[in-house]
């Protein structure tokens, strides 16, 4: 990357380095509607270096859109929404590609489908589910990923809608080291059997890295337990103790991070049950229409079935400890080699693979290879409903478990209500509660479609909130910005997610309950 790039994006490059920057600026984004929740989701995305952007909206500032959006003022009043809300979002970052489209995101949906096939990812803000499902449709025949973003008074919700999203670099929050304590190669059992534990210098016997130690002591144990590692409560408490009699002084720490540590000894060999179900998947049967994913998955399992014995490769990298230099960096040269003897072959498979589909065999870059492997037991595989199955066949017997559950009824009540608005509008060709002449009328015709939907679904209508309906009825349909920012911000964070292909997305319905102040997520 150029240096003012780098600059410009230092902290974000911290987070999804110069790849996952790459492939936002090689993004394309649609956003339909550029009301608050649109404007402020697209404005994350300009601020963090999208591709190019391009806003349709076919309506004329009004005097509400100058209290809820930002990237509006006075002088934007009767001209186009859509040519401000680009004019103001250009000034933010000169490097992002700006367009609009000044026409109704409903009538272009239905006239001129193959529009949407251009772009990365569409979001579509405030849209009303007859649209939507035409909308979800048109996306996945053109393989386009669909985000969902709406605020309603003090709801809303934020959905994904995509066939397949693969993930390589998902990062979680908390993941065992790829140490291989309990299965050490050749080199690493060399490099642990050349350190004495029973050195008598305390300032060598205090810098032993604790992974020379379990290394040690886990052989030790396995020499007098027939070749079994600790297994029981009992077994690991005594190979703790095993640890605690080599040391000579209380204080030393890496003695006590071995303690802390002595768990991964006791690591069933194998891979999770997760990647275990993502290399059994039948999309490994790869041909030349595969995605370079799954070819590296083909790869993958060639590997943990042959030269990995059952392991997929090391990750290479090792943590923090207590060491001295000379033996840290032995370790680290061992683990990396290790890692790298992995990956070799993993890219032997892969070109393999490659001109067995009949793809060139470079195709997929050395770059790319690694960093699977570095990733490879991190793995996910999101598959998403289409917004029609979810409508029409959801899971009632999680809805039901939803529904019944104290923490989430006021959640399921919005999500029941959103989904009656709808209903309503398409009914009567407005939204509930925009006239005050007939808001009690309003609430009973709401109550009702309600009421409707949830014996639909096999649930008691008198799980409504009562106090739920009249509130959706008097939101009338506001975007208020402090609720828009949010659903804004969500929807942006998971386009970036979609667009980096790094972090896991969400796999739901996110509700936000703006009463409670609560963010959940429904599967259904």
């Amino acid at each position: 990357m150029a240096a003012e790039p780098k600059t410009k994006y230092d902290r974000q490059l911290r987070i999804w380095g110069e790849q996952g920057q790459s492939a936002l600026e090689n993004a394309s984004i649609c956003l339909l509607n550029c009301g608050p929740t649109g404007s402020e989701a697209l404005k994350n995305l300009v601020l963090g270096g999208i591709g190019s952007i391009t806003v349709v909206d076919g309506a004329k500032v009004e005097a509400y859109d100058l209290g809820n959006n930002f990237l509006l003022d006075e002088g934007c009043l009767g001209q186009s929404r859509a040519k401000n809300v680009c004019s103001f979002l250009q000034e933010l970052n000169d490097a992002v590609k700006v367009k609009f489209v000044e026409e109704s995101p409903v009538a272009l949906i239905d006239t001129n489908p193959s529009f949407f096939s251009q772009f990365t990812l569409v979001i579509a803000t405030q849209m009303l589910e007859s649209s939507l499902l035409k909308l979800d449709l048109i996306c996945r025949k053109s393989n386009v990923i669909l985000v969902v973003a709406r605020s309603y008074g003090l709801t809303g919700l934020v959905r994904i809608s995509v066939k397949e999203h693969d993930v390589v670099e998902s990062k979680p929050d908390h993941f065992l080291d790829d140490l291989r304590l309990h299965n050490p190669w050749p080199e690493l059992k060399e490099f642990a059997a050349s350190i004495d534990l029973n050195e008598k210098d305390p300032v060598v016997h205090k810098h032993t890295p604790y992974i020379v130690i379990l290394v040690t002591l886990a052989e030790k144990w396995a020499s007098s337990h027939k070749g079994c590692l600790p297994a029981t409560r009992q077994e690991k408490k005594e190979f703790k103790d095993l640890i605690k009699g080599h040391m000579l002084n209380i204080d030393e720490e890496n003695y006590q991070e071995a303690m802390d540590s002595a768990f991964k000894v006791s690591v069933t060999r194998g891979i999770s049950p997760e990647l275990h179900q993502i290399i059994e998947d039948s999309a490994v049967n790869v041909n030349s229409t595969s995605s370079d994913f799954w070819v590296l998955v083909a790869a993958l399992k060639e590997f943990i079935n042959k030269e990995g014995g059952g392991e997929p490769p090391l990750e290479g990298s090792i943590p923090d400890m207590t060491s001295l230099t000379e033996y840290y960096v032995n370790l680290q040269k061992i683990y990396q080699a290790k890692a790298e003897k992995d990956c070799n072959e993993i890219e032997r498979y892969v070109r393999e693979i490659l001109k067995r589909i009949g793809r060139d065999t470079d195709s997929i870059p050395k770059s790319v290879i690694k960093t699977f492997c570095r990733n490879s037991r991190k793995l996910k595989v999101c598959r998403y409903r289409t917004i029609e199955e979810e409508i029409t066949s959801p899971s009632i017997s999680e809805l039901q478990k939803y529904a019944t559950d104290e923490d989430y009824c006021f959640s399921v009540g919005f999500y029941i209500l959103l989904r009656a608005v709808d209903r309503f509008a398409n009914n009567y060709n407005r939204l509930p509660g925009v006239f005050d002449s007939e808001i009690e009328e309003d609430v009973s015709r709401l109550k009702a479609i309600a009421v409707s939907i949830l014996n639909d679904l096999g649930l008691n209508g008198s799980s409504l909130p009562e106090d739920l309906v009249h509130e959706m009825c008097r939101y009338a349909g506001a975007e208020i910005h402090a609720v828009a920012a949010f659903i804004g911000g969500v929807a942006s964070q998971e386009v970036i997610k979609l667009v980096t292909k790094q972090f896991v997305p969400l796999t739901g319905t996110l509700i936000f309950n703006g009463i409670d102040h609560k963010s959940q997520v429904f599967v259904l």
